[in-house]
């Protein structure tokens, strides 16, 4: 691990100040994934700013929705009644993230901002786009398996890792931020960014801004939600194909729908056709399976991912069968 220094803040405008000005500087939040690609030598900010004293752990209504702290762990996300009530779907792909030990330490904020595990990445003895801008994508041509069918470029096909963003992409979550520009609201579905010719750009988060909260609107569908993750173990595992889905179903008509994939996509995946096939229909097996064929359209598998073009037509019609409670 490369040398570096060692700050804390103990109030938002404090971090922000502190990070900012310079380009070597990084925020540590649960420190779970940073750590990780510090001691890979993937990352090396030369200065870390320690957040964790930040009044930001709290879970709580605002207006009709909810409103959580950016450096709420993820246990406690996971495991708060109101989350668990109006919003099973979180609370459900939390717990299908990392390990208990993680969980209580993995902020919010973080989770978002966690990278991918593609390995060309992780390794710096091998080119990567994303980490190294120009240098070349291997994974195209090599081994694929866990890479992505959605939303790549000839310059970057890794996956999004995290579980909890693509549950909050089918929410309509909106992510608040503070920065030396002031503060932003911004759709989560917009947050993340798709590779095209910068994969190293991988959200719309400037230098020194700063995750402050998630805002979760109230909603007709979310009460009624689930998130399905296939992977390869049954538990720490990154998913190889994921999906949440929510219906708002009334007098045996699916009245609106949220479709959102992890572990297929090179950012958290909208799927909005899918949604589309689902709305003003019966909720049975020929709906979800039309809905399944629009989700993966313009799949572009490579050699060794083929297998998750089928995958997740399954999974994304096991997900709504559950919901619709044909399961």
């Amino acid at each position: 691990m490369q040398p570096f220094s060692y700050k804390k803040a103990g109030i938002a405008d404090n971090a922000v100040a502190l990070v900012a000005p310079d380009a070597q500087a990084s925020y540590l939040a649960g420190g779970t994934s940073l750590i990780d690609l510090m001691k890979l030598n993937v990352q090396t900010p030369k200065e870390l700013v320690d957040i964790n004293s930040l009044a930001l752990t709290k879970i709580e209504m605002q207006g009709n929705g909810v409103r959580i702290g950016a450096m709420a762990r993820n246990s406690h996300v996971a495991y708060d009644a109101m989350i668990r009530k109006r919003y099973p779907v979180l609370s459900e792909a939390l717990l299908s993230g990392a390990s208990p030990q993680l969980r209580n330490m993995a902020s919010v904020g973080g989770n978002l901002l966690q990278r991918t595990r593609c390995y060309y990445f992780r390794d710096t003895s091998m080119p990567c786009n994303k980490r190294v801008p120009g240098s070349g994508c291997p994974a195209i041509e090599g081994y694929n398996r866990i890479h992505a069918i959605l939303g790549g470029s000839d310059r970057c096909i890794a996956t999004h890792p995290s579980d909890m963003a693509v549950a909050m992409v089918a929410l309509d979550a909106v992510v608040q931020t503070r920065g030396p520009n002031g503060a932003r609201s911004i759709p989560l579905v917009d947050f993340h960014l798709v590779p095209g010719n910068t994969p190293e750009r991988e959200t719309v988060l400037q230098h020194g801004e700063l995750i402050v909260a998630v805002d979760l609107p109230a909603s007709t569908f979310a009460w009624r939600s689930h998130y399905l993750k296939v992977r390869d173990r049954a538990s720490y595992a990154f998913a190889t194909a994921s999906v949440a889905a929510a219906l708002d179903i009334q007098n045996g008509i699916i009245r609106s729908a949220r479709i959102a994939l992890g572990g297929v996509g090179t950012k958290p995946w909208r799927a909005y056709e899918a949604e589309k096939a689902l709305v003003n229909k019966q909720p049975n097996q020929a709906t979800f399976q039309a809905a399944a064929l629009a989700a993966i359209r313009g799949a572009k598998p490579q050699k060794y991912n083929a297998f998750k073009v089928e995958l997740a037509k399954r999974t994304i019609v096991k997900a709504l069968a559950t919901v619709g409670g044909m399961a």
